[in-house]
C-alpha cells in the first residue's frame, strides 16, 4: 500500500525523478509526471524510450517525489516495475496527468506506444 505522505506528494501537482538502470549498471534519472493507485506509484513513458528498455532489463527502480511549493518536502520510493499497461489505458493515463500538470490533454505525438509503469514499492521514506 502506498504510504499516505507519498501519495498525496502523487497526487499533487508534483514532479518525480524516476531512476532506473542502464544495462552497464549506471543509473539514468528522469523528472517524470507521476500519479498512483492505492498501491503502486504510476509513471507512463514510451516503449522506444530508454527508461523503457531499462525497466524490461531490471524492474528496479527508484521514484523521488518533492512537493512543488516546498521542495523540502520530499518523498522516496525503491521498487520494483511489476506490471505495464499499454493501450487505452495507457493513453487514458497520459491524457489525465497532461491535465493535472497543464490543464489540456497531452499533446506530443506518441511515437511509439504509451504504456504505465506500476512500480510496487519495497521501501517508502517521507519527509
Amino acid at each position: 500500500m502506498i504510504d499516505d505522505s507519498i501519495r498525496a506528494l502523487a497526487e499533487g501537482k508534483n514532479f518525480a525523478a524516476l531512476t532506473t538502470l542502464m544495462p552497464d549498471g549506471q543509473p539514468q534519472t528522469h523528472i517524470m509526471w507521476v500519479g498512483c493507485d492505492d498501491d503502486h506509484i504510476l509513471i507512463n513513458t514510451e516503449i522506444h524510450r530508454r527508461k523503457f528498455k531499462n525497466v524490461e532489463a531490471d524492474p528496479r527502480v527508484t521514484v523521488a517525489i518533492w512537493d512543488a511549493e516546498n521542495p523540502y518536502s520530499f518523498g522516496e520510493v525503491r521498487g520494483r516495475v511489476v506490471e505495464t499497461v499499454g493501450g487505452d489505458a495507457a493513453r487514458a493515463n497520459i491524457d489525465e496527468l497532461a491535465n493535472k500538470y497543464t490543464g489540456a490533454d497531452y499533446s506530443p505525438e506518441v511515437q511509439s506506444e504509451r504504456v504505465i509503469l506500476r512500480i510496487l514499492p519495497d521501501r517508502q521514506i517521507a519527509r
